[in-house]
C-alpha cells in the first residue's frame, strides 16, 4: 500500500477516536439513506449499512452528466437489491447519426446488489457489493466496505474495483494473489449484452481505497463528506475532477422522505430525492372494532356481527358439544395470523369460550381447512347466510411508467382505473378493469423495437400505449372465471374473455393444493388471441395455444422464500422454463425476481440474451401496488398476464415466517 493511503487511513481512525461517545446512531433506518445509485451509502460511494428486511425505496438523482431513477428493496436483512434507469448527457444514444434518435442522450438500465457479511460489533460492519453487474456495464463496479458508527457520526472505508477504481492512490489488486485472472478486467461485453459477466467481478490490475463520513445534526440534517474514487472520464463521461472529495447534506423531511444536495468533486452541484419505507415496523395491525350489540341478540349473533364489522364474512356457523365451527369468506386481511387474532377477540367479546374451528374460502376455494368429517356429523347449524353481496368495485389513481424509451427518457400516464367483480353465482365471477387517461405523454412513441421475434407478442407495446390519450375508456380486462373443486385438494379454474391489455382468450388451470403443506403443482392450458391496438374487442391476426406445467414450493426456517418453476410454451411459440424466487412478508409486501430460458438463441433474442426481471407488491398510502419490471421488452419468454392464478388465491392467507 502506498504511503499516502496509509496516511489517509491513519487520519480517518484518529478522527473516529476523538469523536467517540457511547450511543451509536449509524446503523439505523432513520439516519441511513440511499446514495446517488440507490444503494445505502454516502454521495457516490456505498457503505456497509443495510436496512431491515422488507424496506424499500425510490431515489431520484439529478447530476452531471447523469440523471438516475432507482428502485431499491431488502428481501432479507442482510441483502439489498436495486435496479435503475439512467439518462447520460454528452454521450449519444448511438453513433449512426443518420438515425433520427441517435443524437439524443444515452439511456441505460441495470441491477445492483449488496450483501452484508458481518454486522457491527466491536469491529466494523462489512459488506460486499456489485453495481451494474448484468448489462452494458457503464457503471460496472464492485466493492468491499466497512462501516463503524460512533454516536451520531458514521465512518466508512472500502476498496473499489471497476468504476470505483479511479484513485491516484490505487494499489495492486490483492485478489491477484489467488489467481492471475483477477488482473484482467474485460472492457468488451460478452455476447450482446444484458447477461452476467463474472469475469469482470472484482477484477482489474489495481483497486482504489475510498472513504467517507456522515454526521447527524439536530436529528434532521445529515452532513456528508467522501473521497470519491470514480473513474473520470470513463464509460460515463464525467468531467475531469478538480478534487477527489465531495460533500453535501441530506434533510430528513420525515421518516420516509428526504432531500439532499451535494457539491461533487469540486465541479458541480447535484440534487437527490429519496423515499424509503419500512412497512413491517410501520404496519398498523388491524384495529379491532366491536360489532353493534342490539337488544335480543344472542352470543352467536354478536360473534357474527363482530367478525363482519372487521371485514370477515361468515357463511355458516355450527356448534358441537365442545367447539364452534365457522365457515368464513374473507379477502381483506393479508395473513392468517391477523384473521385468527380477530376471531379470538370477537369470540371473547361475544362471551364464547369454546374452541373455534374454521374453514376459510377465497373465491369459493378452500384455502384453510380445520373442520373435519367427524365434527360435521355431530355439529348443529346455528346460522347460514342466505344471500351475499353480488359485486364489489374500487376506483383508484394509477401511474403507468414507460422509462428509458428511445424517444424520451421519461414517459408515462396518470390513469383513473376501476376494478369491478360481479358474483354471478357462488363460484362464477366476472371481473372488469377499465382505464381512462387523465394525463400522459405516450402519443409520440413511434420508433419500432430494435429486435423483434417472428411472433411480435410484446415488443409492439408502443402501438398500444400511443392510443391511450385518445382512446377514451379503455378495456384492460373483461374476464369470466369459474372455480370448482371436484375432489378434495384438486382445484380447477376455467377462464374466458379479455385477460389483459394485449391478449384475449379462453383456458383452464388445474392445481393440486393441500392446506398446511409447503408445495403444490398443476398445469394450465390457454388458447390466446392478440388484441388490436384500440383496447376494445377487436383482434389481430395472431393466436397461439399455451400449455404450462407449474411447481410451487415455500421454504421456511432460516432462509424463507417462495419458488415457482414452470415449463412449457410461451406466447411467441418458444419453449422453455421459468425460475421465479420471491419473499413475502406478514403485511402482504412481496419482492421477487425471475429468469426465463427458452429455445430461442442469444442471437435471435438480441440485447439482453434472455428474459429476466423483478416484481414487487408494496403498500403506498394504504394500497398495494403491483409492478413487474424487465430490462427490455422482448417477445421470447413472454407469458400471459392473468389477474389471479389458483395458487395465488389459495396461498393468500398461508402463514409467512
Amino acid at each position: 500500500m502506498k504511503k499516502s493511503v496509509k496516511s489517509y487511513l491513519h487520519n480517518f481512525l484518529v478522527l473516529a477516536t476523538f469523536l467517540f461517545i457511547d450511543q451509536v446512531h449509524g446503523d439505523s433506518f432513520e439516519y441511513n439513506l440511499y446514495n446517488n445509485y440507490g444503494i445505502v451509502g454516502l454521495i457516490h460511494t456505498p457503505t456497509a449499512r443495510i436496512y431491515d428486511e422488507g424496506v424499500h425505496g425510490v431515489t431520484v438523482y439529478d447530476g452531471t452528466p447523469n440523471q438516475t431513477v432507482t428502485l431499491s428493496a431488502n428481501p432479507f436483512d442482510w441483502m439489498e437489491a436495486s435496479f435503475f434507469y439512467t439518462n447520460v448527457e454528452d454521450r449519444p444514444y448511438c453513433y449512426d447519426f443518420t438515425s433520427p434518435f441517435c443524437s439524443q442522450d444515452f439511456k441505460d438500465k441495470g441491477f445492483n446488489v449488496k450483501v452484508r457479511v458481518k454486522e457491527e460489533g466491536k469491529l466494523p460492519a462489512i459488506a460486499i457489493g456489485l453495481q451494474d453487474f448484468a448489462g452494458t456495464g457503464i457503471y460496472s463496479s464492485e466493492y468491499i466496505v466497512g462501516s463503524y458508527g460512533i454516536n451520531k457520526t458514521d465512518f466508512h472505508f472500502g476498496l473499489g474495483f471497476g468504476l470505483l477504481d479511479g484513485s491516484d492512490q490505487s494499489f495492486k489488486n490483492p485478489l491477484s494473489l489467488i489467481s492471475d485472472k483477477f488482473n484482467d478486467r474485460p472492457t468488451e461485453l460478452e455476447g450482446l449484452g444484458g447477461s452476467f459477466q463474472p469475469s469482470r467481478y472484482f477484477s482489474g490490475e489495481t483497486v482504489s481505497p475510498f472513504f467517507g463520513v456522515s454526521h447527524v445534526v439536530r436529528n434532521k440534517l445529515i452532513l456528508k463528506l467522501e473521497h470519491d474514487t470514480s473513474v473520470r472520464p470513463g464509460l460515463v463521461p464525467f468531467r475531469e475532477p478538480k478534487s477527489d472529495y465531495s460533500f453535501g447534506f441530506d434533510y430528513l423531511i420525515n421518516d420516509n422522505f428526504s432531500i439532499g444536495m451535494s457539491f461533487e468533486r469540486g465541479d458541480y452541484a447535484t440534487f437527490k430525492f429519496v423515499y424509503k419505507n419500512d412497512p413491517i415496523s410501520t404496519y398498523q395491525k388491524s384495529q379491532y372494532a366491536r360489532g353493534d350489540l342490539r337488544e335480543g341478540d344472542n352470543k352467536y349473533t354478536q360473534l357474527i356481527n363482530n367478525l363482519e364489522e372487521n371485514g370477515i364474512g361468515v357463511k355458516k356457523l355450527t356448534e358441537s358439544a365442545g367447539s364452534i365451527g365457522l365457515q368464513l369468506t374473507q379477502v381483506i386481511h393479508p395473513n392468517l395470523q391477523v384473521v385468527e387474532q380477530i376471531i379470538a377477540q370477537s369470540a371473547r367479546d361475544a362471551g364464547i369460550t369454546k374452541e373455534i374451528k374454521k374453514d376459510i374460502e377465497i373465491a369459493n376455494l378452500l384455502a384453510v381447512s380445520e373442520i373435519d368429517d367427524a365434527y360435521e356429523k355431530t355439529a348443529q347449524t346455528i346460522y347460514e347466510r342466505q344471500s351475499s353481496k353480488k359485486y364489489s368495485t374500487s376506483t383508484r389513481l394509477q401511474f403507468r411508467p414507460f422509462l428509458a424509451s428511445r424517444e424520451e427518457f421519461f414517459k408515462g400516464a396518470l390513469m383513473l382505473e376501476n376494478d369491478t367483480e360481479f358474483i354471478i353465482r357462488k363460484n362464477l365471477f366476472f371481473n372488469t378493469n377499465l382505464k381512462y387517461s387523465l394525463a400522459d405523454n405516450l402519443d409520440d412513441l413511434y420508433l419500432p423495437p430494435v429486435n423483434t421475434f417472428p411472433a411480435q407478442v410484446r415488443s409492439d407495446v408502443k402501438e398500444y400505449l400511443n392510443k391511450v390519450k385518445d382512446g377514451g375508456i379503455l378495456i384492460g380486462r373483461a374476464q369470466f372465471d369459474y372455480h370448482l373443486t371436484p375432489f378434495e385438494n384438486h382445484h380447477i379454474m376455467m377462464s374466458a374473455g379479455i385477460f389483459e391489455d394485449m391478449f384475449s382468450g379462453a383456458g383452464m388451470e388445474y392445481l393440486y393444493f393441500m392446506p398446511n403443506t409447503n408445495y403444490s403443482f398443476g398445469i394450465d392450458v390457454f388458447k390466446v388471441y392478440k388484441r388490436d391496438y384500440s383496447w376494445r374487442f377487436g383482434l389481430l391476426d395472431y393466436e397461439n395455444t399455451l400449455a404450462t406445467a407449474n411447481f410451487y414450493y415455500r421454504n421456511y426456517g432460516t432462509l424463507p422464500f417462495d419458488m415457482r418453476v414452470s415449463a412449457g410454451e410461451y406466447l411467441a411459440g418458444d419453449v422453455g422454463f421459468t425460475l421465479e424466487l420471491s419473499r413475502s412478508f406478514y403485511n402482504g409486501v412481496q419482492f421477487g425476481a425471475f429468469a426465463t430460458f427458452t429455445d430461442v438463441t442469444t442471437e435471435q433474442f438480441g440485447e439482453g440474451s434472455f428474459d429476466k426481471g423483478i416484481f414487487f407488491n408494496i403498500p403506498i398510502y394504504g394500497n398495494m401496488i403491483n409492478y413487474t419490471w424487465r430490462p427490455l421488452t422482448k417477445d421470447p419468454g413472454a407469458t400471459l398476464n392473468r389477474r389471479h392464478t389458483l395458487h395465488s388465491l389459495l396461498v393468500r392467507l398461508k402463514p409467512i415466517n
